[in-house]
């Protein structure tokens, strides 16, 4: 099943839904492998037209791509196939949006838009930091995501809003390294929206950075966060600005039997692919 209101053509669409279902390093509960698909089906539930922005999706040249087919336990190869994929994309000059999956599979995806775009801005929407050297005595895990990007990624160029959870050492390199705005996340974007403006910036949504009585299917997660509303208010706002792709991750449908954790994910993708669509 495909993203609702997707064309068939690949060559006339500039951009891509694509499907990572990576599983491999969640640290405490698995299953986002299985996000991709229940975000795609629950999207026919909703609206193809965005009250939000006024523009229909069946305007709109998007294309979904499928799942990349990945090895289950080989972290390093999964990495490389993602990379590889992404490589594509980029070549073909299209604008990806990646259906997680666990947060890790930003880490090859940034990895290729550094190279391809000076000065990449990261823009992180997360309960965690993700900013720990190893977790458990491994480098590639969900938890260290961030922190591997600043391998490819200026930290400077880094901002990070909405976290709420990280060890001492991780929020000590995220204020002195970063741009971290602990807990909240629409108030430090729009301080931030001058120094943001006219950037490339590649996006990271952890639907955990919502609080878990608006999305309960994830991971990790973390009381406190923002509700369902000021993330829709945060997408719209950053939609406005040079956005060159995106993923959203984290989504693990089966400990949500209601299913409005993958039903607000859609949601977020919807007005995301609205956003990128030119007036």
């Amino acid at each position: 099943m495909k993203f609702m209101g997707a064309k068939n053509d690949y060559n006339v669409s500039n951009i891509v839904v694509v499907g990572v279902p990576m599983d491999h390093t969640g640290s405490y509960r698995p299953g986002t492998r299985q996000g991709p698909t229940r975000i795609r089906e629950v999207s026919h539930i909703l609206e193809e037209f965005s009250f939000y922005q006024q523009k229909d999706l069946n305007k709109a040249m998007f294309f979904d791509l499928g799942d990349i087919e990945l090895p289950f336990g080989n972290v390093e190869r999964t990495l490389n196939i993602i990379e590889g994929c992404v490589s594509k994309l980029l070549k073909d000059k299209k604008t990806p949006v990646f259906l997680g999956g666990e947060h890790l599979i930003t880490l090859p995806i940034v990895k290729k838009f550094a190279q391809n775009y000076r000065d990449l801005v990261v823009v992180q929407l997360d309960a965690h930091a993700d900013l720990r050297k190893d977790y458990l005595g491994e480098k590639y895990s969900h938890a260290c995501v961030i922190r591997n990007i600043t391998d490819y990624v200026n930290p400077k160029n880094i901002y990070q809003f909405g976290v709420r959870s990280g060890t001492r050492e991780e929020m000590s390199f995220g204020k002195r390294n970063t741009n971290f705005f602990p807990f909240k996340v629409i108030e430090p974007i729009k301080k931030n929206y001058e120094a943001l403006m006219n950037k490339p910036i590649y996006l990271t949504v952890d639907i955990d950075v919502v609080d878990p009585g608006f999305a309960p299917g994830t991971g990790t997660p973390e009381p406190g966060g923002i509700t369902s509303k000021e993330l829709i208010e945060t997408i719209l706002l950053l939609g406005k600005l040079n956005i060159v792709g995106m993923d959203l991750v984290e989504v693990l449908p089966a400990i949500d039997i209601s299913n409005k954790t993958a039903v607000l994910a859609a949601l977020i993708i919807r007005e995301m692919i609205l956003s990128l669509v030119s007036e």
